[in-house]
């Protein structure tokens, strides 16, 4: 059984993220091999972790997976690995069910595993116990093995915090982490800055790892990932190497600073179909890489981007060619920014692709931000003889909201929960583009990648067979 354990913290902005991430820089430098996780909905933690562990950081959640699904994942992911290192959202109960049933708590009693605590420190000492003990017996069910005590003030605080905890407690302190600028990465609207943008990224990350290094007890860190209680679920894992037996596919991926919200899950799924995924660079390339079946623009930060993404007119102007001449194209969130006429962002507006006949407004507040569940429409494009319309759920993360569009746009989808495009309808449909607020998950029975792999033999079947030559029928 390969140890493993859930970094959680008593509440967000405890500084979870840059301890977990730290840990994973040092314990990988020490030639361990760690396998990350992040609970919940996210795509930037997992960009830093994967970064720092050198293995893709996969998704863990229960609001879109059921707790089988979750269980046999983690096992698959975890396999050639020394230990996996979980990281949980918020704090340590907090989750949308009023039984916890979805929390980080929920997560590490199904999978089995110890709970490192990260406490932020900062104006506590003797208040630190009742925090401690409270959440101990809160759920005793939920072991919680170690606290790493973060942004302490100097060896003076540390050494009141730790006599503090070993009088009053029986969990031992792995670390204590000082206030020091290096252990803190920037934050914009939608969390950390990714890690794409900033060009000493790795650097840094080795520079945590090396700090944490020093401060915290990785030996005792991994003794306690060792006290895992649950078994992995064996079963055997796809391998994204079997290519389906149907002729391959050639799906262009937006990858670069503007571009980057794609789950690795997802993208070994589409390759598992028989996708050959080429990536392309929307600031820097001027064409579309050659031969496509269908392309996939996935989320990102396209506004901080719009006057690079304008500047680039020959990648633009072959996007809208592209799409006029039938190429699928599925956007999520940024990449429906990018399909638009243009953005305006702080009072300044650029033009984009123009494929969708709508505007995209930036705002100083989220518009949409959480889970979704939408229902798929009769004019929703993926459909086939084993798919009927039926109910999707997501999440969507925009401060963006789609603007004087084209009243006879069609929409994939009725927004039950959400917000989408107007609090109705989400999922844009023009030409052969399906563009949408609503981030899709290849989890809880939703296989997008195949229904949409399938999508694209069915149109390049159908241009093949309008392209063949007619059989004369008489002199």
């Amino acid at each position: 059984m390969t140890p493993a354990l859930l970094v959680s913290a008593a509440h967000k902005s405890s500084g979870k993220t840059t301890v977990t991430l730290a840990l994973a820089a040092a314990l990988a430098a020490r030639g361990h091999v760690v396998q990350p996780f992040k609970k919940g909905p996210d795509y930037i933690d997992p960009m830093w972790l994967s970064l720092a562990a050198g293995r893709p950081c996969i998704n863990l959640d229960p609001h879109l997976m059921g707790w089988d699904e979750i269980a046999e994942v983690f096992a698959q992911r975890l396999r050639g690995a020394g230990i996996g290192l979980v990281e949980g959202n918020k704090g340590l109960h907090d989750g949308l069910a009023l039984d916890g049933s979805n929390s980080n708590a929920a997560l590490a009693r199904h999978l089995g595993l110890p709970v490192l605590l990260v406490l932020d420190a900062r104006g506590m000492t003797r208040g630190i116990a009742p925090l401690i003990l409270g959440y101990q017996a809160f759920d005793p069910s939920i072991r919680i093995g170690g606290v790493i005590l973060n942004q302490v003030g100097g060896p003076r605080h540390e050494g009141k915090l730790r006599a503090v905890i070993e009088h009053y407690t029986d969990v031992p302190v792995l670390g204590a982490v000082p206030k020091d600028a290096r252990l803190s990465l920037d934050e914009r609207h939608l969390g950390l800055m990714p890690d794409r943008e900033l060009g000493d990224a790795p650097a840094r990350v080795r520079e945590m790892g090396e700090l944490i290094a020093g401060c915290v007890d990785l030996e005792r860190v991994r003794d306690l990932a060792a006290t895992r209680c649950h078994a992995d679920v064996v079963e055997p894992i796809a391998d994204a190497t079997l290519r389906a037996a149907a002729e391959p596919l050639r799906i262009g991926i937006a990858r670069d600073k503007a571009f980057g919200f794609y789950y690795p899950d997802d993208l070994d799924a589409l390759v598992a179909e028989g996708a050959e995924l080429v990536p392309f660079d929307t600031l820097a390339d001027r064409q579309l890489p050659p031969a496509l079946d269908g392309v996939f623009i996935g989320g990102g930060f396209p506004e901080l981007f719009m006057a690079e993404l304008e500047a680039n007119v020959l990648l633009r102007g072959a996007m809208h060619r592209a799409i006029a001449e039938g190429l699928p194209v599925y956007a999520e969130c940024g990449g429906l920014m990018y399909l638009a006429r243009s953005i305006t962002w702080k009072g300044r507006s650029a033009q984009m692709v123009g494929a969708i006949p709508g505007d995209v407004v930036m705002h100083a507040r989220p518009v949409g931000r959480g889970y979704v569940r939408v229902e798929e429409t009769a004019e929703f494009p993926w459909q086939d003889a084993e798919h009927e319309p039926s109910i999707r759920h997501g999440h969507e993360f925009h401060h963006s909201s789609l603007e004087n569009l084209d009243p006879s746009v069609a929409f994939a989808y009725r927004v039950q929960r959400g917000h989408g495009i107007d609090g109705l309808h989400d999922g844009v449909m023009v030409h052969n583009v399906l563009a949408s607020y609503a981030h899709l998950r290849h989890t809880g029975g939703n296989d997008w990648p195949k229904r949409f792999a399938a999508h694209l033999r069915r149109v390049r079947g159908e241009a093949r067979a309008a392209q063949a030559p007619r059989l004369r029928i008489g002199g």
